[in-house]
Formats: C-alpha cells, structure tokens, sequence
C-alpha cells in the first residue's frame, strides 16, 4: 500500500484507492451516492468503526506512510475497504454504475474468457456470494455463461464487492449494444474422427436414457400365459 500512495496527494480516497494495483475492477463510487443514507442502509451492523471507515472513504485526503504504520488507522483501513465495497455493489446497479461498468467491459479492464471456443470474449466481475469473506471475485462470461478465476487474481478483492446479480442486471442492460456472439460451438472428444465410447451422443449413452418398459398382468392373464406355455412345452416334448 505505502508504494501506491506517493502519487495519491489531493485526489482523495476514493480515487486513490480504486488506482490501486490489482483494483482495476473497482470504479469511482459517487460521493452524492454515498452521502445518501438511504444508500447504506443495512452496512452500519456490519462494522465497528462504521463511522470513522465513512469518513475516511469520503476524505479528500489519502494515507501517507505514517497513517498506513498505525495499528489503529489500519484496523479502519480494512474496514474502510470492505465498506466501500458493499457500497460499490450496490453503486454498479445503477444507471451511472453500469454506464461506468459497462466502458471497463468493452475496453477489456475486466479480462477474457480463457476458453478456447469463446475466442477471447470480454468477461464481467461476479461475487459467488453477497456476504465478506466467502470467496474472491471470479470473473463470469456472458458467452459461455460459465465462471471463472481471473488471470489476474485480484487477492485482496472480495467478490461481495460486486454480488451475484451484477452481470445478469448488465446483460439486461446492454444485450444489444455488447452484442454477445451466440455459443454454438462445443468440444466434443473424438478418436480418429469418432466420438469416444459413454460419452454425450453415443450409442451407449442413447441405450441408458431409453426407459425399460414393463408390463402388468392381471391374475387371469397370467392364468392363460401359464397355460399356453405349459401346452407349448407338451408340445415340443411330444415332437422330441
């Protein structure tokens, strides 16, 4: 962190913390957007230094390097981080979030799919869970609607800083200017040209999925089978 903030002087927080190395996922938050209380309802249960960590966010100054030696500032830092982080998954849903958003995808700030098939798609940032701690952010392809860790694994970026629904509110947003490509394509394993045995498309698997059917006899039906079989049976032995 010390090494990031020689160039922070007069830019505030906010802008000093999303140009952080390996922040490239993260975008401005407004500070209207912050101010609002309506904004953060829910978020002040979630910390102990709810306040302190608001008024470093909306400072407009940055850490120096005595700041970021203190115990005590780093304890807010961290949840000055985290705070800022559940205010920008809820900043990204709105019409400025995603317009924002929506410039980093198409330049490419959020990376590709590495699927072959995909051929290099832009992909999105998606939290696998709206809560802090539970996993880092991954990366969710809108072509081959699959998700991924990212190239740059972004370490200290918790994927609740962008929650789950993020990408399906910004495919509905912008499904016609992204222009996805339709997913047609599929690998499917051969051998010399052939499908390889059990697997989707065999013979093998079509044999598994056809229902085995099975008939139901009533007492008096199984009366006659039985004496057709035995008269069939009189009838071989007579022939023998």
């Amino acid at each position: 962190m010390s090494g990031d903030s020689s160039y922070s002087e007069g830019t505030g927080w906010i802008q000093w913390f999303c140009n952080m190395e390996d922040h490239q996922f993260l975008c401005e938050v407004d500070s209207d957007f912050i101010r609002d209380n309506f904004n953060l309802y829910g978020l002040k249960s979630k910390f102990n230094f709810y306040n302190e960590a608001l008024d470093l966010i909306l400072s407009s100054e940055t850490p120096d390097d005595e700041d970021l030696e203190d115990e005590r500032f780093l304890e807010v830092y961290q949840e000055a981080t985290d705070l800022y982080g559940l205010i920008h998954a809820r900043f990204i849903i709105t019409a400025k979030g995603l317009a924002l958003m929506k410039d980093k995808f198409l330049s490419g700030k959020f990376g590709a799919c590495p699927r072959v098939l995909c051929d290099r798609s832009n992909v999105l940032p998606v939290g696998m869970s709206e809560e802090l701690r539970t996993s880092r952010v991954k990366v969710f392809c809108p072509r081959c609607e699959e998700v991924y860790i990212p190239k740059k694994k972004c370490p200290d970026v918790d994927g609740a800083y962008f929650g789950c629904s993020f990408p399906s509110i910004f495919i509905m947003n912008f499904v016609q200017e992204i222009q996805i490509a339709p997913n047609n394509q599929q690998y499917v394993p051969r051998i010399f040209g052939f499908r390889v045995f059990k697997k989707k498309g065999s013979r093998y698997q079509d044999m598994q999925q056809k229902p085995t059917e099975i008939t139901h006899y009533s007492e008096e039906q199984l009366k006659k089978l039985r004496g057709k079989n035995e008269q069939q049976s009189k009838e071989d032995y007579v022939q023998k």
